[in-house]
């Protein structure tokens, strides 16, 4: 197969794939049934991903985590046409936020040239360093969190006192929480959406300087699309969960030790990223009703661009059948 670079602003076109997910995704927002919310927005994101002028490989999808008939690992998505890409889809990052109404779901799509974009395979998490780009050559996985923390200070010119760093609220994280609090720094927990946390460490006025943690893989791959285009670093580490999980990935080719940077988990400089709010959080506002239809509130970058837009969509009640 022929493969060709994007020559074109594709985040453009995928902002369509994240509205319509976030669209469907709002009905279910405080429903209780997160089944649900992903379901419908799974299958908006992928009907309107069938429109767009790409032919795309789905690296990071839905199957193998949810079991869904869609989106899975491997499918092929788009109308045929170039270029061919690699894909992570996450429709609804934050499936029990949406189901309880809370703040900071989102639907999210990230794309890169074809065989650029790291693959998990069997491995479920991964160990987690994201920061912005002021800090993004002061973060080391192999350093400790204190370490961390006071590298991405002097890097940004703040007193240790001064930094605010993210952790997702588990309690496999107590130990990171006591070493941050231990070197002065403050603490803001989430309960869901490392993905979205990783991200704020790189956008101006989150009040997020780095995140911490370990959480899912391919959230991770989807983080690091996003911090590309933004100019800050994530850096990882496999996490297996068991000895059955560490066998797989080794046969699979993962070498457990290797830290990985934000090359390694999306390669070149041409990837394109976009999410759709579907609750607001500290990045985007979710999809709000109105007379008129519906808002959504959208990120869409460019990482060969450096292009970063936040878009505010209007969507008229009587075009709302995605």
């Amino acid at each position: 197969m022929t493969s060709s670079a994007p020559d074109r602003n594709l985040a453009m076109e995928l902002v369509r794939t994240t509205e319509a997910a976030a669209l469907a995704a709002s009905n279910w927002v405080g429903r209780g049934d997160k089944e649900g919310a992903d379901g419908a927005a799974v299958d908006a994101m992928r009907l309107i991903m069938g429109t767009v002028g790409m032919t795309g490989t789905v690296i990071i999808g839905e199957g193998e985590k949810d079991d869904a008939p869609m989106l899975y690992n491997g499918e092929v998505v788009g109308d045929g046409s170039e270029p061919h890409v690699d894909i992570a889809v996450d429709p609804v990052e934050g499936t029990t936020l949406t189901a309880n109404g809370r703040g900071g779901a989102t639907a999210i799509i990230a794309v890169s040239e074809t065989g650029t974009m790291f693959n998990p395979g069997p491995i479920v998490y991964m160990e987690k360093i994201a920061t912005g780009p002021e800090a993004a050559k002061a973060i080391s996985i192999e350093a400790s969190v204190g370490e961390n923390v006071k590298a991405v200070a002097k890097a940004k010119g703040l007193d240790v006192r001064e930094v605010t760093v993210m952790v997702l609220d588990r309690p496999r994280h107590a130990p990171i929480i006591e070493e941050v609090r231990e070197v002065g720094a403050r603490i803001h927990l989430i309960s869901d959406g490392d993905a979205p946390g990783a991200i704020s460490t790189a956008i101006d006025g989150s009040g997020i300087d780095i995140l911490f943690g370990i959480g899912g893989t391919p959230e991770g791959v989807i983080a690091a699309a996003a911090l590309k285009c933004l100019g800050g670093a994530i850096v990882g580490r496999l996490y297996p969960r068991d000895d059955a999980e560490r066998e797989a990935a080794i046969a699979f080719g993962h070498d457990l030790e290797r830290p990985l940077s934000t090359d390694d988990l999306v390669a070149g400089d041409n990837c394109f990223f976009a999410a759709t709010g579907i609750t607001t959080g500290s990045i985007l506002r979710g999809v709000r009703y109105n007379r008129l239809g519906a808002t959504t509130h959208s990120l869409v970058m460019r990482s060969r661009s450096g292009t970063v837009r936040f878009v505010e969509a209007q969507h008229r009640h009587n075009k709302l059948d995605v």
